[in-house]
């Protein structure tokens, strides 16, 4: 057995302190990653069912192969990692806004981190997804577009981590990110929240086959079964 409780890494960003903590959880017998932004906490390897649905739910709506797929928010990586699981995915750009998430998984602070760190068809940028959404995702290729687009930053559309992200969440925002897509490119978000129908309603705005899939997932801390929500919609091809 493990520590019982270590903080693996802390630093003051823009958005508050960011900490990265192992802790060994009787209950499922078992070390425990988690990421608090000040005194909220962001991520937990003990959650990780919905993150790993995002990237299966989005790519299974993509056609064909030779995938191009952007990641917004590398997080504990789980997202990250099931795209990568995918034989068809050539390519993926992971973005985040703190380098220091990026350091963890460079670092090897996080056991599993190696298969997006080692994979040679991943890149992890250190950057602002939102403010990228209006110029492009790939820095060395402006304008480039890209098969899937799989968001997991704020809580939700309407809980978020800064206020500048709120424009994003507009029909504004997301017809930029739908020119960031090919023609029948895939957006999946997810969210920690119930489906929000008025979301729902503003990206069937923008995209085609809009739909907002809840996840259950076994929450062994509450002993009961939680759920979040993965939003789904794709670029019309005409």
């Amino acid at each position: 057995m493990s520590l019982r409780f270590e903080e693996l890494a802390w630093r003051q960003t823009p958005m508050g302190e960011i900490s990265l903590r192992r802790r060994w959880d009787a209950t499922v017998d078992a070390d425990v990653y988690e990421v608090k932004l000040g005194d909220e906490f962001l991520m937990s390897s003990l959650f990780t069912v919905a993150e790993i649905e995002l990237a299966r739910l989005g790519l299974a709506e993509v056609v064909g192969d030779d995938l191009e797929v952007v990641v917004g928010g590398l997080g504990l990586g789980y997202t990250a990692r099931t795209v990568l699981e995918d034989p068809r995915v050539h390519e993926l750009i992971v973005v985040d806004a703190l380098d220091e998430v990026i350091s963890w998984h460079q670092r090897g602070l996080l056991p599993f981190a190696s298969a997006v760190v080692a994979d040679p068809r991943s890149r992890l940028h250190h950057g602002d997804f939102f403010a990228m959404n209006a110029t492009g995702f790939d820095p060395q290729q402006p304008g480039r577009q890209f098969h899937a687009v799989l968001l997991d930053v704020d809580h939700s559309p309407s809980h978020l981590l800064h206020p500048s992200h709120a424009p994003f969440y507009t029909a504004d925002g997301l017809r930029r990110l739908a020119d960031h897509l090919h023609p029948g490119g895939v957006f999946g978000l997810w969210s920690n929240d119930p489906p929000d129908d008025a979301f729902t309603a503003v990206m069937a705005e923008v995209f085609d086959g809009v739909r907002a899939q809840v996840v259950t997932f076994a929450n062994p801390l509450q002993r009961r079964t939680s759920t979040n929500t993965i939003y789904l919609g794709r670029r019309p091809s005409a």
